[in-house]
């Protein structure tokens, strides 16, 4: 069973020459950040590897348990959670002025890679404490941020947030819990399902950030609110008090991420959970959107943590796995047998995770990059430019990396053969774990909805527009180079972009929401295999240059023929998924539910 080993030198390689680490770090509020990128990483990695890597499997087979609406968590957990936050990792990006260490966004990239890749099942608890602070700190009353943002960022408190009900999953317009004035504060009750850290030993105290409506709230999501109820409520001198009237009624038993309680809450069971609006009324889904954003950006980084944890194990078995002999030696008889690496179609397989999880790394930190840039850059338009790539890169970096990463941890369990199938080799743990990301804060499909409705559509594609012809004028500046593999990688992206704006143009064309909605999951990946095309077209062309001005590192050339790969192999994906936009999407709009019934007659007489 493989540890887990921090890719350090392709992390600091994409923050540095693709997010331009330098550049955030000379951005107003930021001059704390200069040249401490290298040390965090390193850091980070340590309390991965040392810390939480070695109760990822003891924490899966051990899982959670209930009783009598207590949650304990499993072996080891609870002392790592203190140990994470002492080391100050939770207010890694929180502004100075509410005790954070107030560094660049960009560096939740690689951390929450590591923290993912090492524990999934540990790092979503402290993920949720960092959105529920930005989320407090943006929307919370002066009094709420001083109250809260402090225990949350220590680590003594908690937090959760509250949206799904057994009636509204993805539709929340279908919410139900109810939110009654009392005073200054709400009564809450309703139940809540699938609350990640709704309810466990790790701290006192837990701040849910829940959705409700007030009695005389509008149908659908413009009535929903958003309000503050903690585990415990506070005495007057701040010190907790009471048990609020909130129960912990089960945990989920699941396919992975066991070391993580998924819970089931009710609310008012003893006449209702006091509670205190956040923000004003009816603003609840707008409020939430910013930790649900920040959320499918962590999720998303998530799966190519686990994705590349994957891949680490497969290459390590691949190297020490003796079967077959080489291919040149097939006809002797007498031949020994090699390690499975040797054999072509294995090493396709681990460059197919290797190209891919590098270009889903490269988008992932660029995108982050650009939060940063959107938040402190000093131009107005340079701010607005880099919010609108944020805000179209965001469900890509969730929906893309998710279901590719889900694809590679399947296709590292296929380099164990037999053995990854069971459980002693690590390997189907990852397979497990990785599944649920792209279900979890909003599907692939509403994912794919958020991009073409609301991120394509609202501004009748100026955004991808523009991101498209950067595209293309990068693409342009690859023809200088004198190197063979840059001039492959040039022509499939250029007709990457050729099939991402025929796709693009599709949709303006139609103007029809039927058509979207048909044609967004592909249309989704496409953006993701052309957007991670670019993103190693620029690796590609900063290690080229490495190599002409002398410099002997191997990574470089490593980095080259990975870009080549994925331009072969990857890129070229673009026109298949061109068609099933451009011509398929009339074929799925065609079918309705009749054409099922003949099957579902024929299994009827089975």
């Amino acid at each position: 069973m493989s540890t887990y080993r921090p890719p350090l030198r392709d992390m600091q390689f994409v923050l540095k020459e693709l997010a331009g680490y330098d550049a955030i770090a000379a951005l107003p509020g930021y001059e704390d950040a200069k040249g401490v990128a290298d040390a965090i990483l390193e850091e980070a990695g340590t309390f991965a590897s040392e810390v939480l890597d070695p109760i990822n499997v003891s924490g899966d087979r051990e899982g959670c348990t209930w009783r009598d609406g207590v949650v304990t968590t499993p072996k080891g957990f609870k002392e790592a959670y203190k140990r994470f936050a002492d080391a100050g990792w939770i207010g890694l990006t929180v502004p100075q002025e509410f005790g954070g260490q107030g560094l660049p966004k960009v560096l939740l990239g690689p951390t929450h890679e590591m923290w993912n890749a090492a524990n999934v099942g540990f790092a979503n608890g402290p993920g949720l404490n960092q959105s529920a602070i930005e989320t407090i700190i943006l929307t919370g009353s002066d009094e709420q941020k001083h109250r809260l943002v402090s225990k949350l960022l220590t680590g003594e408190w908690t937090g959760t947030m509250n949206l799904t009900e057994p009636q509204a999953g993805s539709d929340l317009a279908a919410v139900r819990t109810r939110a009654v004035p009392e005073g200054d504060k709400y009564r809450i009750s309703g139940q809540k399902i699938f609350i990640t850290f709704g309810e466990h030993d790790w701290a006192p105290n837990i701040i849910h950030l829940v959705l409700a409506r007030l009695p005389d709230a509008p149908e659908g999501t413009k009535g929903i609110s958003m309000f503050v109820v903690p585990k415990m409520l506070l005495n007057a001198d701040g010190s907790l008090g009471e048990r609020n009237d909130v129960q912990c009624a089960s945990i989920e038993h699941k396919l992975g991420i066991n070391g993580n309680p998924t819970c089931t809450l009710n609310y008012g069971e003893k006449g209702g959970a006091l509670g205190e609006l956040v923000g004003e009324p009816h603003r609840g889904m707008e409020y939430m959107f910013i930790m649900m954003n920040a959320s499918r950006f962590s999720v998303g980084v998530q799966a190519i943590g686990i994705a590349d944890r994957a891949y680490q194990s497969a290459l390590e078995y691949a190297k020490v796995r003796i079967q077959g002999r080489d291919v040149k030696d097939i006809a002797s008889r007498s031949a020994p047998p090699v390690p499975i690496i040797k054999h072509a179609d294995v090493r396709r397989m681990l460059m197919m995770m290797k190209s891919q999880i590098e270009a889903m790394r490269a988008l992932a930190y660029v995108t982050a990059a650009s939060l940063d840039l959107a938040e402190r850059h000093p131009d107005k338009k340079v701010r607005d430019e880099h919010q609108a790539f944020a805000e179209l890169m965001t469900p890509v970096v969730k929906g893309w990396s998710t279901e590719v990463s889900i694809e590679l941890c399947s296709t590292a369990l296929q380099v164990f053969g037999g053995m990854g199938y069971i459980e002693e080799t690590g390997i189907a743990q990852q397979y497990r774990d990785v599944r649920i990301t792209a279900i979890y804060e909003g599907t692939t499909g509403i994912q794919a909805l958020d991009l073409v409705g609301r991120k394509l559509m609202r501004d009748r594609g100026a955004t991808a527009t523009r991101v498209i012809t950067q595209m293309r004028q990068f693409a342009a500046s690859l023809a200088s180079s004198q190197n063979a593999d840059v001039a492959v990688i040039r022509d499939r992206l250029q007709k990457g972009l050729d099939a991402l704006t025929e796709a693009s143009l599709a949709f303006a064309q139609k103007a029809d929401l039927s058509f979207a909605t048909a044609g967004s999951v592909p249309y989704l990946k496409l953006m993701g295999v052309v957007a991670g095309g670019w993103q190693m077209a620029r690796a590609a062309q900063v290690a080229e240059a490495k190599v002409a001005a002398g410099d002997t590192d191997p990574f470089y050339k490593t980095k080259v023929a990975t870009a080549r790969f994925y331009a072969d192999h990857v890129l070229t994906q673009a026109r298949w998924l061109r068609d099933q936009i451009v011509d398929g999407a009339a074929d799925v709009m065609s079918v309705g539910e009749n054409e099922f019934d003949l099957d579902r007659k024929m299994m009827a007489t089975v």
